[in-house]
């Protein structure tokens, strides 16, 4: 097994630059993810560890090895991609062999490999099928187990679970979830689903327009986030944020009400302008007519009310119980500032 270390890595399309300088990491055997919205470079970055993208600079090294201009064939790694791209014509047992059969390995050792992976990946009941008779997520397990019989040092997997529904999604999380921890192979991950890097990473890597905005674990990043971007970024509903100005120490947040907040933040210099940032599992409903209710979300155990501030900001209250509040009626919010993040409003980092 091996880990990857990127040093100063760009990519450039003519002189349109993608990548820009991006210094990284990945241990031996860490469940690493890339997140971040489409067109950030995740994509992009991953197929340059791969070898399918040329690196236009910097080094990419996979163990001890330099691997920057290395044939994809020659990096020891192993590619799931959106698609599964299986061979229609081809059964299960023959589409995850099929690797191993280009390489010329002997005919015992492909069938001991592509069992042994079925086993891993529970599809023996299937190995005579062809994918026509699969669902999505056996097919996806199928183009899992093909990258597995290889035995790469590294598994990089490009949005693998993009095609499949809802409920699948979930199942397949789990299931590669349970690979990394039984496998113990170092994995690379690429999705702009937050909830999937999560729950999946034992570190995440937030990327915007080819820069990297901050690397941590999944409830580092959720806790302490360097600026608004990762903080809004990060967290399920996404987190509210509220236009504010430094006054007498404090902060007065016009949408709510003209609100004047202690914190013990080191906040700047007076007249400047911040921004509030709260969580929200972090509010509750409180009685006042600061705030319009839009809509409740009710779903079971949890509901969300949306509202909205005289200001036209928007927010996203948590609420547990069956205190749900009407919509288009009045209400308020009350929380611990403790909980409240604070940022500058001109450079978005955070202020702490």
């Amino acid at each position: 097994m091996s880990g990857v270390k990127l040093t100063n890595v760009v990519k450039k399309y003519d002189s349109v630059q993608v990548i820009h300088g991006v210094n990284l990491e990945v241990d031996d055997g860490e469940f690493c993810v890339f997140v971040g919205p489409s067109g950030c470079g995740k994509s992009t970055l991953l197929r340059m560890i791969a070898g399918l993208e040329h690196t236009t600079g910097g080094k990419i090294e996979i163990g001890t090895h330099d691997v920057t201009h290395e044939d994809p064939a020659n990096r020891g790694v192993a590619m799931v991609f959106q698609t599964y791209a299986l061979y229609p014509h081809m059964t299960v047992e023959q589409n995850m062999g099929f690797g191993l059969k280009m390489n010329k390995s002997p005919k015992a050792e492909t069938a001991r490999k592509v069992a042994e992976a079925a086993a891993i990946l529970k599809l023996e009941p299937y190995l005579d099928r062809k994918p026509k008779a699969l669902s999505g997520g056996q097919r996806q397990r199928v183009a899992i187990g093909r990258a597995i019989v290889r035995g790469p040092e590294i598994f990089l997997f490009d949005e693998p679970l993009s095609n499949l529904d809802a409920e699948l999604r979930v199942e397949m999380r789990v299931e590669l979830a349970r690979l990394h921890k039984e496998l113990g192979t170092t994995m690379i991950y690429v999705t702009h689903d937050q909830v999937e890097a999560m729950t999946l990473a034992d570190k995440i890597v937030v990327l915007r327009a080819g820069y990297i905005e901050q690397v941590g674990a999944p409830m580092d990043l959720y806790r302490d986030p360097d600026n608004v971007f990762v903080a809004g970024f990060i967290g399920s509903p996404a987190m509210n944020f509220l236009a504010g100005t430094v006054e007498g120490g404090r902060i007065s947040v016009p949408g709510l009400g003209g609100r004047a907040i202690e914190t013990s933040v080191a906040l700047p210099a007076e007249g400047r302008a911040v921004t509030i940032g709260l969580r929200p599992q972090a509010l509750q409903l409180s009685e006042g007519n600061s705030l319009k209710v839009d809509l409740v979300e009710q779903l079971g155990g949890v509901s969300y009310a949306y509202l909205t501030a005289a200001t036209g900001e928007r927010l996203v209250v948590e609420i547990k119980g069956d205190d749900d509040p009407k919509a288009d009626s009045a209400t308020s919010i009350t929380f611990d500032s403790s909980t409240m993040l604070v940022f500058d409003a001109q450079t978005q980092q955070r202020l702490r």
